[in-house]
């Protein structure tokens, strides 16, 4: 198919760009293969705007007279107006667009066709291999190895070549695991804690029935992880009445029969259609121009937004207390293991792992925990909070975590290497990109697609030293503690507001970015960016002059000692010459 077959009105002239706290521009609009186009003709107002297709969620369309106009909503949380001149053209723009958007074939998007113009100094997609992974874990413990029993993804389609799992447990016998658990996700290490050698794993729920199907391999696997005499910990995602209403379609949960160093948790975290309709309630009432104090909290409670983020913050934090405080290994898991599961292990090593707290550290953590372990990116991102179809597998799965991440560095606003920007740049690029990383549901559909051959990796892009720096926290020190996020309500803020009271960055949040003028938040973000530089060269030279002061101090004080002992040398000398003197006296 060409692209050109799909464009019917390739520019128009005189159109008229709208946006919140912008003033209206006129240009020209083009439409290519992947991106909207508009760009101002005036030489003191020089304007351009790219706009891909992919990140467009819905466009609505006006008439008035002969002057149509095109609302385009997209999947970032921007709304932009577009005045054209002539129906006839404003018809066919739209529904261009309305094509070009919601193209069926992978393949045809933007990432297969996108040419870097940067120095590529990083495979980004070599960037973090599992087998990097293991040989930090090889270096503090010898209990586990690295399985290839997935090599043709065979055992499990969503799960990577290799896995890691305990040294016991032989590849014959992860092929049975693999039969008990729904969709072969069979318990693999999530992290290992090397404070007190405990484990998490995650799975997927096993597949016990109503006869109370049992795996002796299973439960040999999950054991090996325990300690001699202590007990482990399921954390099920899913309320207890729905863990046992899976037992009629053949899943179900670990029974304490066959398990009984094992004690089951249920820690219930929304996921699809109910927090795809809390995010879509949550961006209305951001949206509300009605500016009514009562009717915003309102709409904002009747999101359940802050409510999702506290269920999955308290799971996590239940994970990581369970591991660090009782000394017990973990095992997590709800239906699939796709969703909630990675929203939980991935913010329970951000709690206890001061690494996942860096830039590479959480880019490692986004490939291990969501990429590689199967989260279905393709799936639950291709609608955002605009869009008029109808659901099918979307929801903000990643977003949720993302903004919890948020949640924990409002909370502990030195101990992280990244900035809020760094964190709003992931859920750009998760829903559209012109990089490859988040394209697929899973690296069997990613191998499939020859993504690392055909496409350019997002690490490639941001490890560059000069696009790094931009996602840099000024005023992060290494924290090799763990962190405890508090959960109480008045600890949790909706991600819209400044963090410059806190002193980590001056722009607004997700939700209301383009609902707020940015010119003067940019402008104060430079200045408080270059006070902590000043502030830190200032520290600098305080503590070179402490250093020099300290050195000086030591040489007077190496120097009066030089100088007692001369005086007491002399004193000895002279009484000596009185003994000889008296000695020589008749």
């Amino acid at each position: 198919m060409e692209f050109a077959e799909l464009i019917k009105t390739p520019r128009a002239d005189n159109v008229v760009l709208h946006r919140p706290f912008h003033l209206a521009v006129e240009g020209t609009l083009c439409l290519t293969g992947h991106h909207l186009i508009f760009s101002s003709r005036r030489q003191d107002n020089a304007e351009e705007l790219w706009l891909l297709h992919s990140n467009i969620d819905s466009i609505d369309k006006r008439f008035v007279g002969s002057l149509g106009t095109i609302i385009i909503k997209c999947k970032d949380l921007r709304i932009i107006q577009l005045d054209i001149p002539g129906m006839e053209e404003c018809l066919n723009i739209a529904s261009s667009i309305e094509a070009l958007s919601t193209l069926d074939s992978v393949t045809l998007m933007y990432p297969f066709f996108y040419r870097p113009m940067f120095e590529v100094l990083e495979d980004g997609w070599s960037s973090f291999l599992l087998e990097q992974e293991f040989e930090l874990l090889s270096s503090v413990t010898n209990e586990w190895r690295l399985s290839c029993v997935n090599k043709e993804f065979s055992v499990c389609p969503s799960y990577p070549p290799v896995v890691i799992v305990p040294k016991c447990v032989d590849d014959d016998a992860l092929r049975k695991v693999a039969l008990f658990r729904h969709g072969g996700r069979f318990p693999v290490l999530s992290y290992y804690h090397k404070k007190n050698g405990m484990a998490m794993l995650r799975s997927s729920q096993p597949l016990t029935g109503t006869n109370g199907r049992r795996c002796k391999e299973d439960e040999k696997l999950v054991n090996a992880t325990l300690r001699s005499g202590r007990r482990g910990f399921v954390i099920d995602t899913r309320p207890l009445h729905v863990a046992q209403q899976a037992r009629a379609k053949g899943g179900g949960f670990e029974q304490e029969v066959h398990y009984p160093q094992w004690r089951r948790i249920h820690k219930y975290i929304e996921r699809f259609n109910i927090l795809q309709e809390s995010f879509i309630k949550l961006v209305e009432a951001c949206n509300d121009q009605s500016h009514n104090m009562d009717r915003w909290l309102s709409k904002l409670e009747a999101s359940n937004w802050l409510t999702h983020i506290k269920e999955l913050l308290t799971a996590a934090c239940l994970a990581a207390q369970c591991i660090d405080r009782e000394g017990a290994s973990v095992l997590v898991h709800g239906s699939e293991g796709t969703d909630s599961t990675l929203q939980v292990t991935s913010l329970a090593q951000i709690i206890l792992d001061p690494r996942c707290r860096t830039i590479r550290g959480f880019e490692a953590l986004i490939v291990r925990e969501w990429l590689q372990a199967g989260h279905p990116f393709q799936q639950r991102c291709a609608q955002s909070a605009y869009s008029n179809s109808k659901q099918k597998w979307e929801a903000p799965v990643f977003l949720l975590f993302l903004d919890c991440v948020w949640q924990i560095h409002r909370q502990f606003a030195c101990s992280f290497e990244f900035n809020e920007q760094f964190l709003i740049m992931l859920f750009e690029h998760a829903y559209a990109s012109q990089f490859g990383t988040f394209l697929g549901n899973s690296e069997n559909e990613r191998a499939k697609l020859k993504l690392p051959q055909k496409t350019m990796s997002l690490w490639s892009w941001v490890n560059r030293p000069e696009e790094m720096s931009k996602f840099q926290n000024p005023l992060y020190e290494a924290n090799s503690l763990v962190i405890w996020p508090s959960v109480a309500p008045q600890s949790l803020q909706l991600w819209e507001e400044p963090l410059s009271d806190l002193g980590v960055s001056g722009l607004p949040g997700v939700f209301l970015r383009w609902n707020r003028p940015s010119k003067f938040l940019e402008e104060a973000e430079k200045e408080r960016i270059h006070i902590i530089k000043y502030n830190k060269e200032l520290q600098a030279k305080v503590n070179a002059l402490r250093r020099r002061l300290a050195e000086l101090e030591a040489q007077e004080e190496e120097e009066e000692a030089q100088e007692e002992e001369e005086e007491a040398q002399e004193e000895e000398e002279v009484v000596l010459q009185e003994e000889e003197e008296e000695e020589e006296e008749p």
